[in-house]
Parts: structure tokens; sequence; C-alpha cells
């Protein structure tokens, strides 16, 4: 099957928005990215969800809070098409995750293997995705004195009115 331009360059779209809506908690946005039959498995099944309320109350209910900061890169994607509405995609991961509440800090690599299908209204969607970890280490910030400087939603730990 000769590779549709196209096609890849919307799945790859779908994907880096899928990430941006994450850390910046657009859920509506985030929403229209998956099929409504979309399912996970973060974690390597850890965390595995069926339907897209599902994936999204666990995606809401663990990260809305604006003191849960977190950074998702994906890149190297490999995409292939098994037909003209269905294509396979594994993407390397970097993560960053800041929580304020908690006060942990987790940084991790993983590989993303995601599902894609294009509806009949024409738009790509995740129709299943998920994530094996190939390292994982989380920080206590009291022991190393982190402190954020800024967030998107203005949080702050530390003011820089001296410098």
């Amino acid at each position: 099957m000769p590779i549709d331009l196209q096609a890849l360059e919307e799945i790859k779209q779908l994907k880096y928005r899928y990430v941006r809506c994450v850390d910046r908690k657009l859920w509506a946005e985030l929403r229209e990215t998956l099929a409504a039959d979309a399912t996970s498995s973060y974690g390597g099944g850890k965390y595995s969800f069926t339907g897209r309320d599902e994936i999204m109350a666990f995606l809401e209910k663990s990260m809305a809070s604006t003191k849960f900061l977190s950074s998702h890169t994906v890149h190297q994607p490999e995409i292939t098409f098994e037909s003209a509405t269905r294509a396979r995609g594994v993407w390397a991961l970097h993560d960053t995750v800041i929580n304020l509440e908690q006060g942990w800090s987790l940084n991790g690599s993983a590989f993303y293997e995601d599902v894609y299908v294009k509806g009949a209204d024409g738009q790509w969607r995740i129709q299943h995705t998920g994530y094996t970890r190939t390292y994982e280490e989380v920080t206590l910030r009291a022991k190393t004195g982190a402190k954020v400087t800024d967030s998107f939603w203005g949080e702050r730990e530390l003011k820089w009115d001296a410098v």
C-alpha cells in the first residue's frame, strides 16, 4: 500500500494535539482526539480504560489540578498503514511531571503504541493508545530543594524579586 503523505501528517498532528491537550488540560479538545470506542493502556497496562468517557474521566481526575504540571513530548514516529482508514503508530515518549500538592517529580521515558482510525467525517482519531515504560524515576521535591519559578497557571513556589 503506498504511503498517503497527507494522512501521515494528519496522524502526526493528531498525536501532537493529544499530548498538548493533556499538558494544557484542554479536556474538550482532547476528547475530540479519541474515537468513541477508544481504549488505553498506560504504564504497561497498570491504568487501562475502555471507551472515551472512561479515558477522559481518568485523565481529568488524575491531572486536572493546576498544581499537577506535566510535559509530554513524543517523537520518532513509526506509522504503518493497514488500510486507507486504519494505521498503527509507535512513538518515543519523554515525560516530566511535577506534583506540587504531593511533593514529587517524575522523569520518564516510554514507547507509545497507538491505533488510529479515520471516521466517516474524514477525521483521524485515536482508537487505542498506551505506553510501556523504559524507565521512570521519582524524586521527592523537598529533598532536592527544587522550586517551580513559573507555570502556565501562574503557580509559583519562588519569586525572583531579588535578582
